[in-house]
């Protein structure tokens, strides 16, 4: 039959091997899954910082600045109550991302800036989709954010900002 995903009877079968997942208890207390949420967590704190300074102190743009402090301090609000299990799922040990080689952007500080709002919005989609399973009141926040981000990116882009 194929590959086969089926969510509503947490089901999984891919490459002829089934798991089957009884509940979304499973996947909520899945450490695996934390461990993901922190990452990403992480990954959309620390491009909004990037994005934040270089308004700040490379393009002296202080209302840009203070919009996107704003931005950063609601995604810390959104995942505060989280913090323990975020903390405790972190593994940087056996992190297997942690030795990506650092290559200098093309383009210089246009494509720090595109590279970073990406990084920050995949981040904030990822925390977005996750949420449904595990804290579907979280959703429309990490959505909301995520779109302002969207439109930042628009703003900073252009070259009238």
């Amino acid at each position: 039959m194929g590959n086969k995903l089926r969510i509503s009877n947490r089901e999984f079968r891919m490459g002829g091997k089934r798991s089957i997942i009884n509940s979304q208890s499973a996947i909520r207390n899945s450490q695996l899954v934390w461990r993901l949420l922190d990452a990403n967590a992480n990954r959309a704190r620390e491009g909004l910082r990037i994005i934040e300074d270089t308004a700040r102190f490379v393009l002296d743009k202080p209302a840009a600045a203070k919009a996107l402090r704003v931005l950063r301090h609601g995604l810390d609000e959104l995942l505060r109550a989280h913090y323990k299990p975020l903390l405790l799922a972190r593994d940087v040990a056996r992190d297997s991302g942690r030795s990506n080689p650092a290559r200098p952007y093309q383009g210089g500080m246009g494509a720090l800036l595109a590279a970073n709002f990406k990084r920050c919005e995949e981040a904030l989609r990822v925390i977005e989709e996750y949420g449904r399973v595990l804290s579907p009141g979280a959703v429309k926040r990490a959505q909301a954010l995520r779109f302002k981000v969207y439109q930042w990116e628009k703003r900073m882009s252009s070259p009238r900002s």
